[in-house]
């Protein structure tokens, strides 16, 4: 087993983890005001009104797939996840948005923490500043901010899948998460291909049996709504939203909007989409191979939300392991006495911030009903004509820029070992 990681223990060091932890939070308060109408933090929470809907007809054995379950909302998730999804339909809608507040703070807290002990950092009371710091940075990110403001559930998935994946391969169970994760939402299951590619076959077992043990539950629960789901609303992605709707950061959205057409050549989409896979899964393979762990799940996450047919943004919370990594090229070079090279490689992290920072089009008079109105995120502020080709898919460039340099670095020579390989992440786990 590598030796730990320390990091620095200077007054200075805990004292700038403190400013930048206390400037993202000020930042998050004032940027966009907590108590603007719709678009406050906290003023939402449209999915998870959703998920509780879909909770609350099952309670009452009432339909889910034939209609609208709240307002012109469907539910797009499938029959499982209305089991999952029963406790909260159980309390009042106060208690609910709190409960799944804080667990949402605590999953992003854990996801920070997790990512920094995969890469070799020791346990320390400066860690824990670290990770509130992290944390805190993380919350303006526009996946992470409107993931928090739609009460939506990507970062618990991708808490799920991290502490899942990031235990050691002998690890029982592993896999456990992907398949029930899988079952509350489809687009985790792209891990098994990840887990097949790697050649991780009894992890990828797991994950199916699993997976089909949650389709199992769902038919027992709701038989003709599981029919449904499984042989109709599972194939209409336009039940999700418009392809070339700005906030989806996936491919089939920048073909939309590349082509000006709702509905993109399938054929056409296809081949990218394959193409996108085969870049994303062959760095995380490499990244895997040498030791990567974090950054091998991390490329599979942002592979998944490429390629699927819609991916919002907020689907993108894989910046925040991405982030964790960044920051960790910045401490690795300067704890190893680089310091020029660690004062240089600050622009990596600076980069994933301002990539996927809340950048907000602020309209006065507001959109329709909404009045006023925040587009929040790059790809829905006006940006110079040849901007464009950036502006309308950034999390797209930064997953291309994130797995060409991965295959790049993980290409050269090996020469004198430079991995450290992640130590298993769960109970009994040690440095």
């Amino acid at each position: 087993m590598p030796a730990a990681r320390v990091l620095p223990r200077s007054t200075v060091f805990g004292g700038l983890l403190v400013v930048v932890a206390g400037f993202a939070v000020f930042v998050q308060y004032r940027y966009i005001p907590w108590d603007a109408p719709v678009f406050g933090l906290l003023n939402n929470q449209l999915d998870l009104r959703v998920y509780r809907a879909g909770g609350s007809r099952l309670l009452d054995g009432l339909p889910i797939y034939d209609g609208m379950v709240l307002g012109h909302m469907e539910y797009t998730y499938p029959p499982f996840s209305t089991v999952v999804m029963s406790p909260f339909a159980l309390m009042s809608k106060n208690a609910a948005g709190w409960t799944w507040l804080a667990l949402e703070v605590v999953a992003l807290l854990w996801v920070v923490w997790a990512s920094f002990r995969s890469l070799g950092h020791r346990r320390s009371g400066m860690l824990l500043l670290l990770t509130v710091a992290t944390a805190a940075v993380a919350s303006v990110l526009e996946p992470v901010r409107t993931t928090v403001w739609f009460g939506q559930i990507n970062l618990f998935l991708m808490a799920a899948l991290l502490w899942d994946l990031l235990r050691g391969p002998d690890s029982r169970l592993r896999g456990f998460a992907v398949g029930l994760t899988a079952g509350v939402k489809l687009t985790p299951a792209f891990f098994v291909v990840y887990l097949a590619v790697t050649r991780q076959w009894r992890a990828a077992a797991t994950a199916l049996v699993v997976g089909v043990a949650t389709v199992v539950v769902g038919v027992l629960v709701m038989p003709r709504q599981s029919w449904m789901f499984w042989t109709d609303k599972v194939l209409d992605s336009q039940r999700v939203g418009v392809a070339g709707n700005p906030a989806n950061q996936s491919v089939r959205g920048a073909l939309a909007r590349l082509l000006d057409t709702p509905h993109p050549n399938t054929a056409l989409w296809l081949g990218c989409c394959l193409a996108a896979a085969a870049l994303g899964l062959g760095a995380a393979f490499l990244a895997h191979r040498r030791g990567h762990e974090l950054l091998a799940l991390t490329l599979t996450g942002m592979t998944t939300t490429a390629v699927s047919p819609f991916s919002w943004g907020h689907h993108w919370v894989w910046f925040v392991p991405l982030l964790v990594i960044a920051i960790d090229l910045v401490l690795r070079a300067w704890t190893d006495g680089r310091r020029l090279v660690a004062v240089a490689l600050v622009l990596v992290p600076l980069a994933v911030v301002l990539d996927a920072f809340i950048w907000k089009y602020f309209v006065p008079e507001g959109v329709g009903a909404l009045r006023p109105f925040y587009g929040i995120g790059l790809f829905m502020n006006p940006v110079h004509p040849a901007l464009t080709w950036f502006a309308a898919q950034p999390y797209l460039w930064a997953f291309a820029a994130t797995a060409v340099v991965t295959i790049v670095v993980c290409l050269r020579p090996a020469g004198r070992p430079q991995v450290v390989a992640p130590a298993p992440i769960g109970v009994g786990a040690r440095r």
